[in-house]
């Protein structure tokens, strides 16, 4: 009994190997056939229902009655579920359901034959089918509800897919696309956080993609866009400057490097007019001219080459004989900061 329980053990796993590398194939006027497998079906297959079933769905599909063509190769699936026309109905579906604009249903057909037969042959054309409607939805495309209602552009949906992408095919070409994908969604979106931790994640799981540069001066970018001002925290501003001068370390010879130097040298000027603006609040009104010249020096050191740090040696030299009980220097009246749109961001002081 062992024994023999053992043999149909072997034989059932040797049928599985064997039908794992069949292919389906429909060709026209002679329907479809299964190729590449000793055991590629099982006893249902071999009874001619499911095949007949295929043949009239695809029959279906070919005279554009898209909808029969749908409900048959659903009936396969359900009827059929262990044969290897189940995950060809589901593609079949997919693609039919997005033929129809019906992009959720699409999506759902795809996602489903992912999770239910993940070792099928189709395997990445699902995928990239997956990323060709999110990238739909991300342009604007509308579901249609039958086909027929166009319902509302859904943006969130798309970033929704592409996360489901990159779970499915972490090591596919498709998984970096889908996370630059979903930065610029969140971006338009206006969820700036959002976007950082999709980009952070990109480039820290694909260091050697050939999306990884843009990833990091879009990270860069995307900091600087949290700044508001010399005045505003500049935690953003540093994390912004660490990540220009990564990129032109990293990618020196890359089509964007002149805009991230431009960014770069922008956000040392921003961060150097902080600590200035610091430096003056302690010379100004505390007269604490310890602490003015620990941030007059913090003001050159960020930023040596700048009309800030040309500005701040000058007052260095103030606080200097202030502290030795000189008579200071003739000090330069302070410039003007151009005049900026209040944000709701915490003050310094």
């Amino acid at each position: 009994m062992a024994r023999s329980n053992f043999l149909v053990f072997v034989f059932f796993t040797l049928g599985c190997a064997w039908s794992a590398h069949a292919d389906l194939v429909w060709a026209p006027g002679q329907g479809w056939r299964i190729e590449g497998g000793v055991l590629a079906g099982s006893v249902q297959e071999n009874s001619g229902d499911a095949l007949n079933l295929m043949n009239d769905a695809r029959n279906a599909e070919e005279r554009s009655d898209n909808s029969k063509a749908i409900k048959l190769y659903e009936s396969a699936v359900k009827k059929f579920p262990n044969s290897i026309y189940a995950a060809e109905s589901l593609y079949r579906i997919g693609l039919l359901r997005e033929k129809r604009r019906e992009y959720y249903k699409a999506f759902d057909a795809f996602q489903e034959l992912i999770l239910r037969y993940p070792n099928s042959e189709k395997f990445s054309q699902v995928i990239g089918s997956q990323f060709r409607v999110a990238s739909g939805l991300l342009e604007g495309k509308r579901a249609y509800a039958w086909g027929v209602i166009p319902g509302l552009r859904n943006r969130d949906r798309a970033i929704e897919y592409f996360e489901k992408i990159v779970a499915n095919a972490p090591f596919s070409d498709y998984a970096p696309l889908s996370l630059m994908n979903i930065a610029r969604g969140h971006q338009r979106a206006g969820a700036t956080e959002e976007a950082i931790d999709a980009l952070d994640r990109m480039i820290n799981s694909y260091p050697g993609n050939v999306l990884t540069p843009d990833a990091y001066l879009k990270l860069a970018q995307t900091h600087s866009s949290l700044v508001d001002g010399p005045y505003y925290d500049q935690g953003s501003t540093k994390l912004a400057i660490t990540y220009y001068e990564d990129y032109l370390i990293q990618f020196p010879g890359d089509a964007g490097a002149g805009n991230a130097e431009d960014g770069r040298i922008a956000m040392k000027q921003m961060l150097a007019q902080s600590k200035m603006i610091i430096a003056d609040y302690y010379y100004k009104y505390r007269r604490n001219y310890k602490a003015a010249k620990v941030f007059y020096n913090e003001a050159i050191t960020t930023f040596p080459d700048s009309p800030v740090a040309a500005r701040a040696r000058i007052m260095l030299a103030d606080v200097d004989a202030r502290l030795e009980g000189q008579n200071p220097p003739a000090v330069p009246a302070e410039p003007k900061a151009p005049v900026q749109k209040p944000k709701k961001r915490f003050w310094l002081f």
